[in-house]
Formats: C-alpha cells, sequence, structure tokens
C-alpha cells in the first residue's frame, strides 16, 4: 500500500474546505454519533477495501473507532443507488473524512465492474493487467489494479479465466502473482533493427522463458511472426511462443483490407456480421486496427504454417464493448492485454456520502430517504 494521508494536516490541506468548517464548529458546539451512507449512482462491483483501510488507519491515529458497515460483500454486484458501506462514529472525527474517502471508492467500483464485464465478456481468454501506463500516479495505480482484480475474481467464481496478472512488479500481489507480466514493447523492436533479431535478444537473455513478440512494428504482422515461428520451431510447438497483436487504428493488419476482412469472418464467424451493428461495433469487427478480423486472420496463418500452439495475445483498446463484440465474432484470442477496465467517463465513478442518522435518530436529506436503513421484514 502507498503511504496515505493520516495526520490532521495532511487530512486537512486535502479535504474540501467546508468539511474542515464542519469539524471545526461540531469541535465548538458538542459532537455527535453520526452514520454516513457512502454509495454511486450507477450499478458497480464492491470494492471498499482502500477505503475501509484508510479509514480505520486514520481512527486508529485520532483515537476514535468507527463501525465500518458493508451490506455487499466485496466482488458482489451493487445496483444504482444502493449503500456500499454505512460508516458510523464520532461527527467530530469524520467530518473532514468524507472527500479522501470517496476518491477512493467510486472509481475502484467501476473499474472492477469493467473487469468483471470484460472477463465474463470473453470467458474462455486470459487478461493480463495493463493499466499502469494510464494512471494519473501511484494512488491511482494501486486502486485500479486492485478493482482489477475484484472485478477479475468475481468472474473467475463464474467460470471465466479472468486475469491473471499485470504488467508491473509493485501491484503484482493483487493478483497473486509474483511478478509482472510482459516480454517487449516497440522500442525494442526498433532497436533490434527487426522483429526477428529482437525475438532472438530476448531469448539470449532470457532463455528458457517464455516469449511474446510484438508482431506489427514493420506493418508485416503475418509475414514477421511465421518468421519467428520458424526460427524458433520447438518453442512454437510447446505453446511457449505467443504474437501479440497491437495494430493502431490508422491501417489494416497485413493483407487486409475491407473486402478482405468480410471474408475472413465469413469463413469464420458469418453470424457475427448478420446482425445489426453500430458503427464502432461494425469496426471492431472489420475494421482496422486490432479487428476480429485481424485476429481470425492471424489464427489462419499460423494454423496454415502448422503453428497451432502458438498463442495470440490481443491489445489496443479492449474494452467492455470490444470484448462483447470479439466473443460474438468467437475471435481466438488466448490473451487479451488491457488497462480499457479504467473507467472510460470519470463522472460515473463521483460517489457521494450522506449523513443518514444522528445520536440514533434517522434523518436525512430530502430525496436521500432511500439511504435510510430499511427496517428488517
Amino acid at each position: 500500500m502507498i503511504p496515505t494521508p493520516v495526520a490532521d494536516g495532511e487530512i486537512t490541506a486535502r479535504t474540501d474546505a467546508y468539511f474542515n468548517r464542519t469539524r471545526q464548529i461540531v469541535s465548538r458546539f458538542g459532537d455527535a454519533v453520526v452514520t454516513y451512507a457512502i454509495f454511486l449512482r450507477r450499478p458497480v462491483v464492491c470494492a471498499p477495501a482502500i477505503m475501509v483501510e484508510w479509514l480505520q488507519a486514520v481512527a486508529a491515529a485520532r483515537g476514535q473507532d468507527f463501525k465500518i458497515e458493508l451490506p455487499h460483500k466485496e466482488g458482489e454486484w451493487v445496483g444504482a443507488g444502493e449503500p456500499l458501506a454505512y460508516v458510523t462514529g464520532s461527527f467530530k472525527a469524520l467530518a473532514d473524512l468524507e472527500t479522501l474517502a470517496l476518491q477512493k471508492i467510486g472509481a475502484a467500483c467501476v473499474a472492477a465492474h469493467n473487469a468483471f464485464q470484460m472477463a465474463a465478456a470473453l470467458p474462455n481468454a486470459a487478461f493480463l493487467a495493463m493499466e499502469a501506463r494510464h494512471c494519473a500516479g501511484a494512488e491511482m495505480q494501486e486502486m485500479m489494479a486492485y478493482a482489477c482484480a475484484v472485478g477479475s475474481r468475481a468472474a473467475q467464481a463464474d467460470g471465466a479465466k479472468g486475469f491473471i496478472g499485470n504488467a508491473n512488479n509493485w501491484t503484482a500481489h493483487y493478483f497473486d502473482a509474483p511478478h509482472g507480466y510482459g516480454t517487449m514493447p516497440h522500442a525494442l523492436i526498433g532497436y533490434a533493427r527487426s522483429t526477428l533479431r529482437a525475438a532472438e535478444m530476448f531469448v539470449e537473455t532470457y532463455p528458457g522463458e517464455p516469449v511474446t513478440v510484438l508482431s506489427d512494428y514493420f506493418g508485416l504482422e503475418v509475414t514477421d511472426t511465421l518468421e519467428v515461428c520458424r526460427r524458433f520451431p520447438e518453442m512454437a510447438a510447446s505453446g511457449q511462443l505467443s504474437v501479440r497483436l497491437d495494430t493502431h487504428g490508422g491501417r489494416y493488419l497485413e493483407g487486409l483490407d475491407p473486402q478482405q476482412s468480410y471474408a475472413v469472418l465469413e469463413r469464420n464467424a458469418p453470424g457475427a456480421l448478420r446482425r445489426y451493428r453500430s458503427q464502432r461495433e461494425l469496426g471492431y469487427l472489420i475494421g482496422t486496427g486490432v479487428s476480429a478480423a485481424a485476429i481470425w486472420r492471424m489464427r489462419e496463418a499460423l494454423n496454415g504454417a502448422g503453428f497451432r500452439n502458438v498463442k495470440i495475445v490481443a491489445s489496443s483498446g479492449f474494452g467492455v464493448e470490444k470484448c462483447s463484440v470479439m466473443a460474438d465474432a468467437k475471435a481466438p484470442i488466448d490473451v487479451v492485454g488491457t488497462g480499457s477496465f479504467i473507467p472510460e467517463s470519470w463522472s460515473e465513478t463521483y460517489a457521494t456520502a450522506d449523513i443518514v442518522a444522528y445520536d440514533g435518530v434517522s434523518r436525512v436529506k430530502i430525496g436521500r430517504e432511500f439511504l435510510l436503513r430499511q427496517p428488517p421484514e
């Protein structure tokens, strides 16, 4: 866990001014025992641990005892507006914590929901979390890795392979992985001046390790992949060799165009083309970049050359919608590399808190009565 502010001065500096002022007013006119209800306005997967751990740390630093009730277990689906947590304690001790507490739960729950949806859409594919490069610093990086792991475990409970690890060592423990996974960036291929030479350099430096080769640097995805397979036939036969498709959206995979892309899908997943599609969904099927047609074309080329055990890793924009379209096209993906479980619309991550009881008496602003604890039936 990264260090989080628990000292009063640090919290005061980072919280909203009206919460700091509320704390001072309550200190002057008398404390009360209050209960906060924390919720989001959209369906999510419950991912509260980072917030809960921080609240517990602050309580210890302030000599307080916060009672934290979680109506839903970690990893459970939560409906829009349903409370994620009830936090009870001294109003003076809690008043200035709302800003930071909400930061630590809203985005995590939405990211967990996205990770769950993605893994559930492609249950036979393994996923690799590659969120770090898209995060705004260490705190967000940790939150997104934690959230992804929560959503992944929820999908795994339903039978999906889910996320098997991530791309950096620091947050690998969330996935029960010994370290981050990955073999080479495009920069190494540029340095080596050929895809094959980059693969050879990796094998010489890390003998015995599996290799995932990027295939798009020179725009020769099929040609370069087959060249690497022929250079390392034993690795190809044993399943130790993979190809990563990361073709950018400005061009088609080698040998494809719109007509050829349609033809590939007609051969392998004609039903995917028969249904109505939005323009974006159609692009995921037969457009530029890493489309379903591109993945099927690579699988055809590998199988045709006798390299049936070489795995395909797909990356580039794999969010919930793209994963769903790939599932419909039965795209032969072995592993998905993605950071797109990070919420696309940040406004959806805004968590909210309201006090719902003062000294044991239920009271909440008009319109938020749904947050009150319901009496047992």
